[in-house]
């Protein structure tokens, strides 16, 4: 049986660099506070549904990091033997990734009719967060803050101070080249303008995808590079139809693709098969 074909890229490498570039704009008390269990809308989602959710989600991941260095020693092993029991796992070794704008400075005028939250505050590259873990007293406390530098009571904003991960920014140039590869797009003589465009515009808005509505950012970058291939398309197709006016305006054969247009249109209207 042949070896199964292994994606150049996959989403489990593309979450975790985006996990890294953003905690790289980021601040907590320790390492360990950067790796959230579950994202929760507001700190009023916090309940005992989401707490049993947050458990079962740390006990898969850590029996799937466990198996993975079991296979890495190379012993033979089944996914199954390193299953764990989410109830074993404590409250106060969860980690909750709030959405929140609490820490975020507003920006009045920033928008002529702000629509929603984010509209008041400052423009952001990413939806901000705040990560929480419960005490004792089943408290939730705060110990990590996104677009944040220093500790949690004395630190300040800051947008600028984090950068995105070299290899996230391989994987996007990667992504616009094999793209840009495709029968349906290497033909264009501006293919290596799309190739670029793309690549500015994941720049922009890479570290936007929402992890909480999502576990697919290969499928929003697709989209962000279709979007982008498409409207310098569009733009240069405008431009040549500028271009065909004006030399058919001044005597001279237009472009090959609109004579060849109008004469399947001749073909068409006069029943022509040849």
């Amino acid at each position: 049986m042949p070896a199964k074909k292994k994606n150049y890229l996959n989403n489990k490498d593309l979450l975790l660099e985006i996990h890294r570039s953003k905690s790289s704009y980021c601040s907590y008390k320790t390492s360990d506070d950067s790796e959230y269990d579950i994202i929760l809308p507001s700190l009023d989602k916090l309940n005992r549904n989401s707490i049993s959710q947050a458990r079962k989600n740390q006990a898969s991941k850590l029996a799937s990091a466990n198996y993975e260095a079991a296979k890495a020693r190379g012993e033979k092993v089944k996914q199954d033997q390193f299953a764990i029991d989410h109830l074993s796992i404590a409250k106060t070794d969860l980690v909750f990734r709030i959405t929140s704008f609490d820490h975020i400075p507003k920006e009045p005028g920033r928008k002529k009719n702000p629509k929603n939250i984010q509209d008041h505050h400052v423009k952001l590259n990413f939806i901000p967060f705040q990560h929480y873990r419960l005490d004792e007293n089943d408290e939730p406390y705060v110990v990590g803050k996104s677009h944040w530098i220093g500790g949690m009571e004395n630190g300040y904003f800051s947008l600028d101070h984090g950068t995105m991960t070299n290899k996230l920014a391989k994987m996007f140039m990667m992504m616009c080249e094999r793209y840009g590869n495709k029968w349906n797009w290497r033909g264009y003589t501006y293919n290596d303008e799309m190739k670029s465009q793309a690549l500015v515009q994941l720049a922009q808005v890479g570290l936007q995808f929402d992890e909480s509505k999502s576990a697919n950012p290969f499928a929003y970058y697709t989209a962000t590079i279709t979007n982008s291939f498409t409207r310098i398309l569009n733009t240069e197709k405008k431009n040549q139809n500028i271009r065909d006016d004006m030399l058919e305006m001044n005597g001279y054969n237009s472009s090959f693709g609109r004579q060849q247009k109008a004469h399947d249109k001749w073909k068409e209207d006069t029943g022509q098969q040849t």
